[in-house]
């Protein structure tokens, strides 16, 4: 009887297993044939479409592993195409910021050649083809740099530095340059050094297209420029009392080939600020904007301290 019973509960175990390995060998089938569906969705180019699995199933790992891959694909292929809008927007700024200037710079100069105009014009026209050179100069400096920003070419040499006398002698060519376009300047520098890790051409940099964009788009007629201690941090801040930044602007301000529309300058590449933030965090610090409309902006950028 004891051998009756025992196997006729070797025969259940036996019929369960078989049951319940056709049931996983038809389950796993089920989810090869689910994962070929997704992966035949992807390459048709749904890049949102996920393999579906609980962790205990057999196919979980794989299922995981395909979602991470598929993932990485995506972002990578959004970032490929950011970077193709991105110059494709570039090559039509170029096309306008580049091609227009020169033509009429062209002209300015036809004029002066084919004696056209004399005298006081002609030193007028001249005058006038000179700003348009530098004009032009100025911008193609900004591409190269953000070209160079972008490539593998650009290194830095970053090193323990007094950021308060680097400011200082950076600031120094600035003076001759407000005085003639009447604005009127503040600069607190602190006598004590801040040492910072940065590159200097690089902070200068910074600082030159900081002050550059007060100038050439604020509308400013005063800038404050200062060197502050907070809580382990040295922070430059660049304000003026300028027409300020709409808030709907302020959010995409050092995006590439972003220019506000409203109350500022339409002058520039777009590309200023966008290379400033990139410097600014090549060399670890970080970059912040305040500004309120009809009263001025500030930029902050910090950088931590040394000891």
């Amino acid at each position: 009887m004891y051998m009756e019973t025992l196997a006729v509960i070797f025969l259940i175990v036996g019929i369960a297993s078989l049951f319940a390995s056709a049931f996983i060998t038809y389950r796993a089938k089920r989810q090869i044939a689910d994962m070929w569906e997704a992966l035949e969705d992807i390459r048709n180019g749904n890049g949102n479409r996920r393999i579906l699995a609980e962790a205990h199933e057999l196919a979980a790992p794989i299922a995981w592993q395909i979602n991470g891959i598929v993932r990485s694909y995506e972002d990578r292929l959004s970032v490929y195409r950011q970077a193709e809008e991105t110059n494709k927007r570039l090559m039509t700024s170029l096309s306008h910021d580049v091609r227009t200037p020169l033509t009429t710079l062209i002209g300015y100069l036809d004029a002066v050649h084919k004696e056209l105009v004399t005298g006081d014009e002609r030193e007028d026209y001249m005058e006038i083809a000179r700003q348009k050179a530098h004009d032009l100069k100025e911008y193609i400096d900004v591409l190269f740099d953000w070209f160079k920003l972008g490539s593998d070419e650009f290194s830095m040499n970053i090193s323990v530095t007094d950021m308060t006398e680097l400011t200082r002698s950076i600031l120094i060519d600035w003076i001759p340059i407000f005085e003639d376009g009447q604005i009127e300047y503040v600069v607190e520098i602190p006598e004590r050094p801040f040492w910072v890790r940065v590159d200097p051409d690089g902070y200068m940099r910074v600082v030159n297209n900081l002050i550059q964009n007060v100038i050439a788009h604020s509308g400013a007629d005063r800038v404050v420029i200062s060197l502050l201690r907070e809580e382990g941090e040295a922070v430059l801040c660049v304000e003026d009392n300028g027409v300020g930044i709409e808030k709907e602007d302020l959010e995409h301000i050092f995006e590439r080939l972003y220019k506000c529309d409203k109350g500022r300058s339409e002058r520039g590449s777009g590309l200023g600020l966008a290379i400033v933030l990139q410097i600014v965090e090549k060399m670890g610090g970080s970059i912040g904007v305040e500004s309120v409309v009809g009263k001025g902006t500030v930029f902050l950028v910090r950088f931590l301290l040394e000891g």
